[in-house]
């Protein structure tokens, strides 16, 4: 007896099994789900996560510590998140509908696929971005200021494949953009030690992304897209070790920054204690990479989110000591 396909009609090909969108959304919902990767939350945890570094470094650092309002910025970012992660990859998937139909993990996005028109994306894309402005005005100005300066990454992201060997870098500003934005909701300014914080978050983006990248090399080469993955190639293992090192030292070096001043000796041990568990994380990842095995990529890459919220808890421990 033939066995049955349980495959949800219009499901992504990379979408998480047995994701909420497929099973429990209302149907009319779900091509715009999708459009905005709901089926896959990695996404949005790798944004959010920023974002929790830089309010929770920003609190141990005050002498006040952390505040009601961190909160609001914590649940506010989470919130922000997952609606500017969703516009991001409407519009990535508005500009790369042509690429996204010739590569095969990608085809069956709701635009290649036709469950979404380029005109309904678009529509969705202002609905998401409306309600994050909306959550951006509860900041204070700097921190408005910072977020709508967040679309120019936003904006290049999708097209930096077609002109560089580094799109990697694009997607890096852009998602790590959320450390400058929460530590200035929180602090009102910027200084050395969020800058530090977001070079540290975009080297690890170069480590995450470059494995995700190496799940499309063939497609990616037959139709000219340009990635980290495909410019490493068997060198790739070594490029990460690199992106690890740089990132780990970048860390540690914002967490001395950010609190040496206060001389809380307690609060800089469980920081960095969050920086050593953050760069055994990608070693263990390093340890299991098998670049040619696109499952695994995909596998390591959603680990990522895990690394990331090594550092968010110990920099939550540290503000509350």
């Amino acid at each position: 007896m033939a066995e049955i396909d349980k495959t949800p009609e219009g499901q992504v090909a990379d979408a998480v099994t047995g994701n909420w969108v497929d099973m429990t959304a209302p149907e009319w919902s779900r091509p715009y789900l999708r459009l905005s990767r709901a089926d896959r939350p990695i996404g949005t945890w790798l944004l959010m996560l920023p974002c929790w570094w830089g309010v929770l470094l920003a609190a141990a650092a005050d002498p006040n510590g952390l505040r009601l309002f961190d909160l609001w910025i914590v649940l506010g970012c989470g919130i922000g998140a997952f609606l500017m992660r969703g516009a991001g990859c409407t519009w990535n998937d508005i500009t790369d509908r042509n690429f996204d139909a010739a590569v095969a993990r990608t085809r069956s996005r709701p635009i290649p696929s036709g469950q979404v028109s380029v005109t309904q994306a678009l529509i969705w894309l202002v609905i998401q971005s409306l309600l994050a402005f909306a959550i951006l005005l509860t900041f204070n100005l700097n921190a408005i200021l910072l977020g709508l300066l967040a679309l120019v990454p936003v904006v290049v992201y999708p097209f930096a494949k077609r002109f560089t060997w580094w799109p990697q870098v694009f997607l890096g500003l852009a998602f790590n953009w959320g450390v400058l934005l929460a530590w200035t909701a929180h602090s009102g300014q910027l200084g050395w030690p969020p800058v530090m914080l977001y070079l540290s978050g975009i080297a690890w983006t170069l480590f995450y992304d470059t494995i995700y990248a190496h799940q499309d090399t063939e497609d990616d080469a037959l139709i000219g897209v340009k990635s980290t993955a495909r410019l490493f190639g068997e060198n790739s293992k070594i490029w990460l070790r690199g992106f690890l090192v740089i990132s780990v030292l970048l860390l540690a070096v914002t967490i001395i920054l950010a609190l040496a001043p206060g001389g809380n000796l307690l609060a800089m041990i469980l920081a960095l204690a969050g920086a050593w568990g953050f760069g055994w994380h990608m070693v263990w990842q390093l340890t299991r990479l098998d670049t040619g095995d696109p499952d695994c990529c995909l596998r390591l890459f959603r680990t990522n989110r895990d690394t990331g919220l090594i550092v968010a808890l110990f920099f939550a421990f540290a503000a509350l000591v």
